[in-house]
Protein backbone atom coordinates (compact mmCIF):
# COMPACT_ATOMS: atom_id res chain seq x y z
CA UNK A 1 0.00 0.00 0.00
CA UNK A 2 2.75 2.40 0.93
CA UNK A 3 4.55 1.94 -2.37
CA UNK A 4 1.32 2.15 -4.38
CA UNK A 5 0.40 5.41 -2.67
CA UNK A 6 3.89 6.93 -2.79
CA UNK A 7 3.31 8.80 -6.06
CA UNK A 8 -0.02 10.27 -4.91
CA UNK A 9 -1.76 8.27 -7.65
CA UNK A 10 -3.31 5.08 -6.30
CA UNK A 11 -5.38 3.97 -9.28
CA UNK A 12 -7.49 1.00 -10.33
CA UNK A 13 -4.58 -0.68 -12.16
CA UNK A 14 -2.55 -0.70 -8.96
CA UNK A 15 -5.48 -1.97 -6.88
CA UNK A 16 -6.15 -4.74 -9.42
CA UNK A 17 -2.47 -5.73 -9.46
CA UNK A 18 -2.39 -5.87 -5.66
CA UNK A 19 -5.51 -8.05 -5.68
CA UNK A 20 -3.90 -10.46 -8.19
CA UNK A 21 -0.65 -10.63 -6.21
CA UNK A 22 -2.49 -11.32 -2.96
CA UNK A 23 -4.82 -13.88 -4.54
CA UNK A 24 -1.93 -15.76 -6.12
CA UNK A 25 0.43 -15.57 -3.14
CA UNK A 26 -2.16 -16.61 -0.55
CA UNK A 27 -4.57 -18.72 -2.62
CA UNK A 28 -7.51 -16.36 -2.15
CA UNK A 29 -10.62 -15.83 -4.22
CA UNK A 30 -10.96 -12.44 -5.94
CA UNK A 31 -13.48 -11.38 -3.29
CA UNK A 32 -11.16 -12.43 -0.44
CA UNK A 33 -8.20 -10.65 -2.07
CA UNK A 34 -10.18 -7.43 -2.43
CA UNK A 35 -11.31 -7.66 1.18
CA UNK A 36 -7.73 -8.25 2.36
CA UNK A 37 -6.51 -5.28 0.29
CA UNK A 38 -9.13 -3.08 1.96
CA UNK A 39 -7.94 -4.18 5.37
CA UNK A 40 -4.33 -3.56 4.32
CA UNK A 41 -5.23 -0.04 3.14
CA UNK A 42 -6.60 0.73 6.59
CA UNK A 43 -3.63 -0.84 8.37
CA UNK A 44 -1.11 0.99 6.18
CA UNK A 45 -2.68 4.32 7.06
CA UNK A 46 -2.09 3.52 10.74
CA UNK A 47 1.21 1.64 10.32
CA UNK A 48 4.41 2.84 11.90
CA UNK A 49 7.08 4.55 9.87
CA UNK A 50 8.69 2.63 7.02
CA UNK A 51 11.82 1.81 9.01
CA UNK A 52 9.96 0.01 11.82
CA UNK A 53 7.53 -1.58 9.36
CA UNK A 54 10.29 -3.08 7.21
CA UNK A 55 12.32 -4.14 10.26
CA UNK A 56 9.42 -6.33 11.35
CA UNK A 57 9.31 -7.93 7.89
CA UNK A 58 13.09 -8.40 7.78
CA UNK A 59 13.08 -10.09 11.19
CA UNK A 60 10.26 -12.46 10.24
CA UNK A 61 11.00 -13.33 6.60
CA UNK A 62 14.03 -15.08 5.09
CA UNK A 63 16.07 -13.40 2.32
CA UNK A 64 14.57 -15.32 -0.62
CA UNK A 65 11.04 -14.49 0.48
CA UNK A 66 12.02 -10.83 0.99
CA UNK A 67 13.11 -10.82 -2.66
CA UNK A 68 9.58 -12.05 -3.41
CA UNK A 69 8.27 -9.05 -1.47
CA UNK A 70 10.43 -6.77 -3.64
CA UNK A 71 9.12 -8.44 -6.81
CA UNK A 72 5.56 -7.89 -5.62
CA UNK A 73 6.35 -4.23 -4.90
CA UNK A 74 7.83 -3.82 -8.39
CA UNK A 75 4.63 -5.33 -9.81
CA UNK A 76 2.65 -2.64 -8.03
CA UNK A 77 5.01 0.15 -9.10
CA UNK A 78 4.87 -0.96 -12.73
CA UNK A 79 1.10 -1.69 -12.76
CA UNK A 80 0.21 1.72 -14.18
CA UNK A 81 3.00 1.59 -16.76
CA UNK A 82 4.85 4.56 -15.25
CA UNK A 83 7.85 4.57 -12.90
CA UNK A 84 7.58 7.71 -10.81
CA UNK A 85 10.62 9.08 -8.99
CA UNK A 86 8.79 8.81 -5.65
CA UNK A 87 8.07 5.12 -6.24
CA UNK A 88 11.68 4.40 -7.23
CA UNK A 89 13.00 6.23 -4.18
CA UNK A 90 10.68 4.40 -1.80
CA UNK A 91 11.47 1.04 -3.39
CA UNK A 92 15.21 1.70 -3.06
CA UNK A 93 14.70 2.58 0.61
CA UNK A 94 12.50 -0.45 1.28
CA UNK A 95 14.93 -2.79 -0.51
CA UNK A 96 17.79 -1.45 1.57
CA UNK A 97 15.83 -1.69 4.81
CA UNK A 98 14.84 -5.26 3.98
CA UNK A 99 18.52 -6.09 3.42
CA UNK A 100 18.07 -6.67 -0.32
CA UNK A 101 21.10 -5.53 -2.27
CA UNK A 102 20.78 -3.29 -5.34
CA UNK A 103 21.64 -6.10 -7.73
CA UNK A 104 18.93 -8.44 -6.43
CA UNK A 105 16.38 -5.62 -6.46
CA UNK A 106 17.29 -4.76 -10.05
CA UNK A 107 17.01 -8.43 -11.05
CA UNK A 108 13.60 -8.60 -9.36
CA UNK A 109 12.48 -5.54 -11.33
CA UNK A 110 13.77 -7.05 -14.58
CA UNK A 111 11.87 -10.30 -13.92
CA UNK A 112 8.68 -8.32 -13.37
CA UNK A 113 9.24 -6.21 -16.49
CA UNK A 114 9.91 -9.33 -18.55
CA UNK A 115 6.78 -11.07 -17.25
CA UNK A 116 4.78 -8.01 -18.26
Amino acid sequence: MRVARSDESYDEAERARIDRIVATRYGLSPFEATKLRGEAENLEAEAPDTVRFTRAIKDAVDYEHRIGVIEALWQVVLADGVREAEEDALLRLVSNLLGINDRDSALARQRVEKAG
